[in-house]
């Protein structure tokens, strides 16, 4: 839990606050970002919820906070409720799971609802009320892991819904064979090679080599609206600072090289979001992305 004695400074006055446990994920800010704002090197609340509405959001960032780094004065009388909202609707049955994981650097996680059988990308936390509230939803189907960094509590959760899935439905995990190490080698499904995978008719994974050597994105259809969810990982996001559609130069782990071989790539796809792990999402129309795109790949050229 955030420590009173330990509130940054840079706080306003009021009930919420961030502590000097920070570590300036970005979570709270793309979360509630009318009430957090990076101040110096971390976060702090720089104004205090006035509406319902806005305090739930803050009180949503406040337990998504993969380091507890954000506290109220006054203990919160609404937490079980709030934490009945997650996880939080973001288009048709695509959903935000909140309870990041310091285990992936506060990296996103996002459930896919679907009659086939549901999907969560990357990992949460392993939380009882997140658990309680996927239960109620229809399990977890398969558990797709982009690549090593966010695979935080894998484990945990295929435990539990290989248990806990209705009609003994299993749950697999899916992670790329060449990210698999010592914490995941007991994964279910390995993905090999560079094609595109089509693991159903309306989930397809893609890989993209660069940040890690073996990143794979997840380009799900949803057969009733035709809508084309893109989930990024740490491929591709976008760019508060810059504005436009980005891949993450400063924190590529393998080649950046190959990254842009892999964006040129992913490119010749279309799709209406963007769903990263870190960084802040993106929708628009298939023209306004494709653009997008190609102005993401003419920007990762001039940072070679």
């Amino acid at each position: 839990m955030a420590k009173l004695s330990q509130r940054r400074s840079e706080n306003v006055d009021g009930n919420f606050y961030v502590d000097s446990t920070c570590i300036d994920c970005d979570t709270c800010r793309w979360m509630a970002p009318d009430i957090f704002g990076r101040v110096g090197s971390m976060s702090a609340v720089e104004q205090q919820p006035k509406e319902e509405g806005d305090r739930h959001r803050a009180m949503q960032a406040l337990l998504s906070c993969p380091t507890a780094s954000i506290g109220t004065v006054e203990k919160p009388r609404d937490i079980k409720a709030v934490q009945a909202q997650f996880p939080l609707p973001i288009t048709d049955n695509i959903y935000h799971c909140g309870f990041h994981s310091k285990k992936s650097y506060g990296a996103a996680s996002y459930f896919i609802q679907r009659p086939e059988g549901n999907v969560l990308v990357d990992s949460p936390q392993f939380s009882k009320p997140l658990v309680k509230q996927l239960e109620a939803m229809g399990g977890i189907r398969y558990l797709y892991l982009t690549h090593r960094d966010d695979v935080a509590d894998h484990a945990k959760w295929q435990a539990h819904f290989n248990q806990a899935n209705p009609e003994g439905m299993p749950c697999e995990r899916i992670l790329h064979a060449d990210e698999i190490n010592s914490g995941t080698q007991d994964v279910e499904i390995k993905i090999e090679g560079s094609e595109p995978v089509d693991l159903a008719p309306d989930l397809k994974l893609i890989t993209v080599p660069g940040h890690t050597e073996g990143h794979t994105v997840l380009l799900y259809t949803n057969p009733a609206s035709n809508q084309r969810i893109l989930f990024t990982g740490d491929h591709l996001a976008w760019s508060a600072r810059l504005d436009h559609l980005v891949g993450f130069n400063r924190f590529c782990w393998y080649s950046w090289e190959h990254q842009i071989e892999s964006m040129t790539q992913l490119a010749e796809y279309d799709f209406e979001w963007v769903l990263p792990g870190h960084g802040r999402r993106y929708q628009a129309d298939v023209e306004t992305m494709r653009s997008q795109m190609q102005r993401c790949l003419a920007w990762m050229e001039t940072v070679r």
